[in-house]
């Protein structure tokens, strides 16, 4: 059983690199870059990931529970893996906006 949906973690941290270095290097005033993909539904899109991931784990542990013969403890093993790594990442891109929202809301202005 595969989802096409899922999110490697490769590409999940070259993600959170694009995201890291564009907030470092101060974000560019909205529609100021044609065609670049809008922040809310990259992290949209990245939790439904999270969301699949998770969703296949548990999918892949009921059909190991009810004896698949097609679903090895090994597929299982890595696609829980996988789902505990995806959503870590989306916990630390949490805190991080969670404390760039604090800082820029103690700001004097």
């Amino acid at each position: 059983m595969k989802v096409d949906d899922t999110i490697s973690p490769n590409e999940l941290l070259q993600r959170l690199r694009d995201l890291s270095s564009r907030v470092e290097g101060g974000v560019a005033a909205a529609g100021s870059e044609p065609g670049a993909p809008d922040f809310s539904q990259m992290l949209k899109q990245s939790l439904d990931q999270v969301n699949a991931a998770q969703q296949q784990a548990a999918s892949l542990g009921q059909a190991y529970e009810f004896g698949d013969p097609s679903v090895s403890i090994s597929e299982l093993t890595l696609a829980m893996q996988r789902s505990s790594l995806a959503f870590q990442a989306a916990t630390q891109v949490r805190n991080k906006l969670v404390s760039a929202y604090k800082e820029i809301m103690s700001m004097q202005v």
